[in-house]
């Protein structure tokens, strides 16, 4: 499966090569895993990269279920869903966004931010719908008090695990794509650290068990980022087409309220109320004073970064508003005074004399002497 057909060859495994040819190495290395499945002497090992590990059985009422704990296993799980993703990103770049792409004749800035705006809205769109069917058949939406009630949440359902590895699986997968999609070095700082905000508040949930709030939290944030880049390919498509920035401004400012107000409440409130409060890393528990207020804190600097950005770019867009509407008024009136006819005596004007049409200047009429 070649997704880059190209005529030139390059030097194996240089710069190059691993640019152009980094999602087949991927999948070679994706088909070695499943290839091993087919063998017994193998399998043990290939189901160490598909499937989330460290699971126990928690007898109950009706039989036994099946819950999982986080370990370091993970990371070759993890390890594996990176290159799925690198796969399925290479496969939406090429099959989907190229070819919007040769239609619409973007120009290279716009290229590049409308190939990032595609990617983006596949993922939170598919991260949205798989988070929301997540907290509503786990009754996490029907039950809030099931965000703090119990913890430490150590044992998850599979889906809530594999829902966390593939989230941490995509934003590491992030950061080579930065190398192999060849982003502009003035907008990697950018990419960075949007990178390692997702990927501190995800593994942070994930490891300190607040799973349950955390994917509340990362519903309302990918819905909110969704509507941006939704917004911003209609703009790459008409340039007049601004009504979803107005939608996205309202629900980036909600969501940052809601996810201030719910962080407080479970952390601040729900978290202070349980009996079991101590420092036990072995038993998954970090409900301590100090790890509250850490948390608490990391999540207000965060949203207030957020918002500081926001009203940056908000601004800057009102501010090229006005200067466009002032620009097109000056236009408008220079217009005007241009169409506006002038008015002239009979002949032409030559020298600041009028001439008459046959050239001659007009005679001076003779007085009458009293």
């Amino acid at each position: 499966m070649a997704f880059r057909r190209r005529a030139k060859s390059y030097p194996l495994f240089s710069q190059e090569f691993l640019i152009h040819n980094h999602a087949d190495i991927g999948f070679c290395l994706v088909l070695c895993v499943l290839i091993a499945l087919m063998f017994e002497a193998t399998a043990k090992t290939a189901f160490l990269f598909i499937l989330p590990q460290y699971n126990i059985s928690v007898p109950t009422a009706d039989g036994e279920l099946v819950h999982y704990r986080y370990g370091l296993k993970d990371l070759i799980t993890i390890l594996f869903y990176v290159f799925i993703a690198i796969i399925l990103h290479m496969v939406l770049q090429d099959y989907v966004l190229d070819k919007i792409n040769r239609r619409l004749h973007l120009s290279k800035v716009k290229h590049s931010k409308f190939n990032e705006s595609g990617q983006l809205v596949a993922f939170h769109l598919t991260s949205m719908i798989w988070c929301l069917y997540v907290v509503v058949t786990e009754g996490y939406l029907s039950n809030p008090r099931s965000w703090w009630e119990n913890y430490p949440h150590v044992f998850l359902p599979f889906q809530v695990k594999f829902f966390y590895l593939c989230q941490l699986a995509y934003w590491l997968h992030a950061l080579p794509e930065l190398y192999f999609q060849k982003v502009r070095k003035e907008e990697i700082p950018r990419h960075l650290r949007y990178i390692t905000l997702y990927l501190m508040h995800i593994a942070g949930a994930y490891l300190l068990n607040l799973t349950r709030l955390g994917l509340v939290l990362l519903l309302l944030q990918y819905f909110a980022e969704f509507l941006f880049h939704m917004a911003r390919l209609f703009y790459f498509t008409d340039e007049n087409n601004e009504k979803l920035f107005n939608a996205w401004a309202v629900v980036f400012v909600v969501t940052r309220l809601f996810t201030l107000t719910l962080s407080v409440l479970v952390v601040g409130f729900g978290l202070a109320r349980v009996e079991n409060q101590a420092f036990d890393p072995e038993k998954g528990n970090f409900n301590t004073l100090l790890s509250r207020m850490g948390v608490l804190s990391l999540v207000c600097l965060s949203q207030a970064w957020m918002m500081w950005h926001f009203i940056h770019f908000q601004l800057r867009r009102w501010r090229e508003y006005w200067n466009e509407q002032s620009a097109r008024q000056r236009a408008a009136t220079l217009t005007k005074q241009q169409s506006k006819p002038v008015k002239r005596e009979s002949g032409y004007h030559e020298n600041g004399v009028v001439k008459a049409e046959n050239g001659t200047s007009p005679r001076t009429k003779k007085l009458k002497s009293p």
